[in-house]
């Protein structure tokens, strides 16, 4: 680090696509010659990359911002409530400036105002896959911004936009890049992965040399030729997403999808302005397991949505029973500012979103429970993410991070980390399985 050059910290909130675009401007700030500092003290003057998708997102930007001016005094704000910049500046007016979503150039013209750049960059400091936030061996690889559907508890389109997908060969060359570099995994994310090229009618891009449809299934099977694991994130179950399952049953991608199916109640789905019926979801999980019997499923819904009664609750609970899913998370319905779902009549009261939404984890654990019993007496791939006393910590084909549960690898501190390791399943709880070295 140089002693003269201007020094940032930066905070990075919200999800993996937000993730994604820290990394995106924090690569650019060291391609010219900005240092990154890890404290508010050391820094010239601090970048805040918020969310803003629900209330308590909302609050813990806020209070973000908040705790930079109070240790920094310099803040430039960023990120998905950056679109709404009045309830930034309402709470914090002195922040330098406010920019949107994947406002790259905006960031990069808010930091040139107040912390101008250094005369002479060094360009050699950027490795070719960039900087990244996540530890070496796996990445995050955003291929879309924006979203086309109009969910009616949701404010992301009007934050992000719609659908913008990305060039085909660009995507490839950053997964190379990041391959190159070490990584062992690639996490696929996008407001709706299976969208891809949509907006762009599939356009025919080049990687290698050769021709290649910018459309999900193509994307997934290149992805699926680069040795690694890959794992597709936030896919919604249109018929087109049957094609990649036989990439999974083939060992080229990862058995997982993660769909975000939000309820089981026709009506509440038609409420929500959701793009899938709840049978037709439940026939296509079903072809999906015939096809590739050990995928796992991993979803996420929400209790508590304006008008939901009890009998529609029953009628989630009664899907879930019915899907079996591997992986379950659940959230209350959230008012967000902007969301038409809060012009609906007949909120729930919050103890019954809550009540409701334990209701629904009880009988999750008891699913997640029995299915992750399958593995044990198996042999199996890991990703060992660390190690401590008498045990490694990893994950297996099914675990993505930080959101599924790990392996516990018992007198596995010897096994290196970032690298595959073999273990045998010796045991489980709800989310977790523990296993030992082959």
């Amino acid at each position: 680090m140089s002693s003269t050059a201007p020094k940032v910290g930066f905070v990075s909130l919200g999800c993996p696509k937000a993730l994604v675009d820290s990394e995106r401007i924090i690569t650019q700030l060291r391609s010219e010659g900005y240092d990154l500092v890890p404290d508010y003290d050391g820094a010239d003057l601090v970048v805040v990359n918020t969310c803003g998708f629900i209330d308590p997102a909302v609050e813990e930007s806020l209070d973000a911002i908040g705790e930079a001016l109070e240790e920094n005094g310099k803040v430039i704000v960023t990120g998905c409530l950056g679109e709404r910049a009045s309830e930034i500046t309402d709470v914090h007016p002195s922040v330098l400036a406010v920019t949107g979503a994947h406002a790259y150039k905006e960031v990069m013209d808010a930091v040139h105002t107040h912390l101008p750049a250094p005369h002479d960059p060094y360009s050699s400091l950027i490795p070719p896959q960039g900087i990244k936030l996540t530890p070496k061996h796996y990445a995050y690889l955003k291929i879309s911004e924006g979203c086309n559907h109009r969910c009616s508890f949701c404010i992301i389109p009007s934050m992000r936009g719609d659908l913008e997908s990305r060039a085909i060969g660009e995507i490839m060359q950053e997964a190379e890049n990041l391959v190159k570099a070490g990584v062992k995994e690639l996490l696929i994310v996008a407001q709706d992965s299976s969208a891809y090229g949509l907006d762009i009618k599939y356009r025919t891009g080049f990687w290698n040399g050769q021709p290649i449809k910018s459309r999900f299934y193509e994307l997934a099977n290149a992805l699926g030729e680069l040795g690694i694991w890959v794992r597709m994130h936030y896919v919604y179950p249109y018929p087109h997403v049957d094609k990649v399952i036989p990439l999974m049953a083939e060992g080229k991608i990862l058995p997982y999808l993660d769909i975000p199916l939000q309820h089981g109640s026709p009506r509440i789905l038609k409420a929500m302005k959701r793009p899938a019926a709840s049978e037709k979801a439940l026939d296509r999980i079903q072809h999906w397991r015939e096809v590739c019997p050990d995928i796992t499923l991993r979803s996420t819904f929400i209790t508590g949505f304006p008008g939901e009664t009890e009998s529609e609750f029953q009628e989630l609970l009664d899907f879930i029973q019915e899907a079996q899913l591997d992986r379950v998370g659940c959230f209350t319905y959230s008012p967000v500012d902007g969301a038409k779902a809060n012009d609906l009549p007949d909120h729930v009261p919050e103890e019954v979103k809550q009540e409701r939404q334990q209701r629904l984890m009880e009988l999750q654990e008891g699913i997640s429970g029995a299915r992750i019993e399958r593995f044990v007496g198996r042999t199996m791939q890991v990703l060992v993410d660390q190690v401590g006393d008498g045990e490694a910590i990893a994950r297996s084909q099914g675990d993505a991070p930080e959101v599924d549960g790990v392996v516990f690898v018992e007198g596995g501190e010897h096994l290196p980390v970032g690298e595959f390791a073999q273990v045998e399943i010796i045991g489980t709880d709800i989310h977790d399985l523990v296993a030992r070295p082959v």
